[in-house]
């Protein structure tokens, strides 16, 4: 059974104001109410937008600023912290994750989980621009927090051109002291882009985001984007997601890693 947003997200109250933020449609009440009640019924998820003679328009969200090349993160305790960190590859061997710079430049997304609508767009926006990273010897990799079994589904699915791995004890993204909570999760900002991606033809998988580690550990914590290497403590770019679905812009990535 498909949940259709209709009733909520009408003509009405979104078509005619443009999606607006300030809309109690798009509150972070309403949208944790309704993925709520979705995820207990563990049925197929879909947006139906109906209208008559409007047009839905979506603006894109803007993401935060990173700490840029002119800035250069050169906090001791975190990369002290990764160097004991280990990730797994989709064959099941454990690499400690600054070994993934060492020897290279490479830019390292991180996902929210496998799972998340949100990460499969940030693996195509990144990966529609590998030809320019390929072009300046640099790596795309992307980490997310969960097993082997569900890094493997998402680069199955997606079809990702870089590399995955898995950080099944989450300890990159406390490592980096990404966000975490609810209140980042559920936004309007969010909400709006999960339409937009949603009209796109983007699709969550929820057997992968309903698993119990993710649920339990994994789903309210947000990811980012660093640029890194050569060398195991060269991080010379760092972007921490404000907020699930906080891209920032994919010149200010060519940027750090290319340019």
């Amino acid at each position: 059974m498909a949940v259709s947003l209709s009733p909520y997200f009408s003509p009405s109250t979104l078509l005619q104001s443009n999606f607006s933020a300030n809309s109690s449609s798009t509150s972070p009440r309403f949208l944790f109410s309704l993925l709520s009640r979705h995820c207990r019924s563990g049925q197929s998820f879909e947006f139906s937008l109906r209208h008559r003679s409007q047009t839905a328009v979506v603006s894109a969200i803007s993401g935060s600023p990173g700490i840029g090349s002119s800035s250069s993160v050169s906090e001791e305790t975190m990369t002290n912290s990764l160097d004991s960190v280990k990730v797994v590859d989709l064959s099941g061997n454990e690499i400690p994750v600054s070994d993934l710079w060492k020897d290279r430049k490479a830019v390292v997304a991180f996902a929210r989980h496998f799972g998340c609508v949100l990460c499969r767009k940030r693996a195509d926006y990144l990966a529609a621009k590998k030809d320019a990273m390929d072009a300046a010897g640099v790596a795309l990799v992307l980490i997310g927090p969960g097993s082997v079994d569900q890094a493997r589904t998402f680069f199955e699915q997606t079809k990702f051109g870089g590399e995955v791995y898995a950080d099944p004890n989450h300890s990159c993204y406390e490592a980096l002291n990404f966000v975490s909570g609810v209140g980042t999760t559920f936004t309007p900002k969010a909400g709006l882009k999960i339409i937009q991606l949603y009209m796109e033809g983007y699709r969550q998988d929820w057997k992968l985001s309903m698993e119990s580690d993710t649920v339990n550990r994994g789903g309210w914590r947000q990811g980012g984007i660093i640029v890194a290497g050569p060398g195991k403590t060269n991080i010379s770019y760092i972007h921490r997601d404000k907020e699930a679905g906080d891209d920032p812009d994919i010149e200010e990535v060519l940027g750090a890693c290319c340019r």
